[in-house]
């Protein structure tokens, strides 16, 4: 169905932006990727028809509706799904954060499986059914139901519990100051990205002209009637094809987010609820004790490296080697284009490049793998290696800076090219 009504740039000209912004916003943890380079202008459109048979409303008013949503008890099923190209990340996302992946956990090891750092991470591939429940800012709990087993986050209060069915461990973090919450994983069970309105709202977050929004029909979501918000970018180059929201016409909750590639295909991330309730769930779904003969790993047993990210002897050769690495070290990052086209520019810890064949940096078998994970691509720059996702592309080149966005390969080799 096409879009209603005529496109209209309502950004005032001259609006400043910002040249710098954090890391974070372009770090790739999945779920976030995608909808954090999703800046949208706003363009007037009605919804005159579908099923079921909504008012009229226009995109401002929708998004305004989504804006002024205050939903703050729910429980229900989400079904979630993921497809970036890319291989299971649960045990690799352990491996990175310091935590319960792989040889790091259990007897004699490192972390815990019940740990939220590695474990939320599994939503980043394949489809997933999550059972989710909320009431008010300080209750909430998400659970990943397998076939056989669960495992569930609950914040209750100052408390956060991770509960691993399968292993029977649990993890334990207690406390609100904010390196705690990083590190506990208390911010991933406040913050998690894992319902249509966490993702909604990371797309919404800014405002501009390199993108249309319409309101394109309506939709019934979980038995609810909705309204469908596409979002679509203006610019050329992005990997972004297209971004739709249906939104609960009553609330004013999103109940299903879909982005869809470029290059088409299916979604690269599709989550929506399956079935949902409004109203406030029981007090003891918040409740936790975890069971006889489970493994209680408390968070500051797990180390520091959940938090502020210190590199062993041998991570990292030349400048910088065995210095604490934080956010606030990414200073130099740039910024080039913006909108959709935003790239990220910035230079890797010690000023170097990916290790190359007979550096003897890498065991010849390692080498081989990173060799198949990317492309060899080179210009005025010199040369580097393009990492591609059906999303998310990054060029590092052999002098160590990395480009990276929601961008096409060749927009990366450009931006280098112009950097030269």
């Amino acid at each position: 169905m096409a879009p209603y009504g005529p496109e209209q740039d309502t950004t005032e000209a001259g609006e400043p932006r910002a040249r710098r912004r954090k890391a974070s916003r372009y770090a790739v943890p999945v779920a976030v990727a995608g909808v954090a380079a999703a800046t949208i202008g706003l363009v007037p459109a009605l919804a005159t028809s579908g099923d079921p048979d909504l008012p009229k409303i226009t995109a401002q008013e929708l998004i305004e509706k989504i804006a002024a949503s205050d939903t703050q008890r729910l429980s229900g099923h989400v079904k979630i799904s993921t497809d970036l190209g890319l291989p299971s990340m649960g045990g690799l996302a352990g491996g990175v954060a310091g935590g319960g992946g792989g040889a790091g956990r259990g007897e004699g090891g490192e972390g815990s499986a019940a740990d939220p750092a590695s474990k939320l991470m599994e939503l980043a591939s394949g489809t997933h059914t999550l059972r989710v429940a909320a009431d008010g800012p300080d209750k909430q709990k998400v659970s990943v139901l397998g076939d056989a087993s669960e495992y569930s986050l609950i914040h209750n209060g100052d408390e956060v519990w991770g509960y691993d069915s399968a292993s029977n461990e649990a993890y334990h973090a207690q406390g609100a100051d904010e390196g705690a919450e990083r590190r506990s994983g208390k911010g991933a069970a406040k913050g998690l990205p894992a319902t249509p309105k966490d993702l909604a709202e990371q797309a919404l977050k800014a405002v501009d002209g390199t993108t249309s929004v319409t309101v394109d029909g309506t939709a019934q979501v979980a038995g609810r009637d909705a309204y469908r918000l596409v979002v679509k970018p203006k610019q050329s180059g992005s990997t972004v094809g297209q971004i739709t929201v249906a939104v609960d016409a009553e609330t004013g909750t999103p109940l299903k987010f879909t982005l869809t590639p470029a290059s088409g295909g299916a979604a690269v991330i599709d989550a929506g609820f399956t079935k949902v309730d409004f109203g406030k769930p029981s007090a003891a779904t918040f409740d936790f004790t975890p069971p006889k003969g489970a493994k209680v790993t408390e968070a500051d047993e797990r180390g520091a490296r959940g938090g502020d990210f210190k590199p062993k002897d041998g991570d990292f050769k030349g400048k910088g080697e065995g210095k604490e690495f934080k956010e606030e070290d990414l200073n130099d990052l740039r910024v080039i284009g913006e909108g959709w086209d935003s790239i990220a520019e910035l230079k890797l810890p010690g000023g170097q490049g990916l290790p190359t064949a007979g550096s003897g940096d890498v065991p010849p078998d390692a080498q081989k793998l990173l060799d198949s994970l990317g492309d060899k691509v080179s210009g005025e720059f010199g040369s580097g290696t393009v990492f591609s996702t059906r999303l998310i592309n990054a060029l590092v080149t052999d002098d160590g800076t990395v480009y990276a966005g929601a961008v096409t390969k060749d927009a990366l080799v450009k931006a280098a090219n112009a950097a030269h």
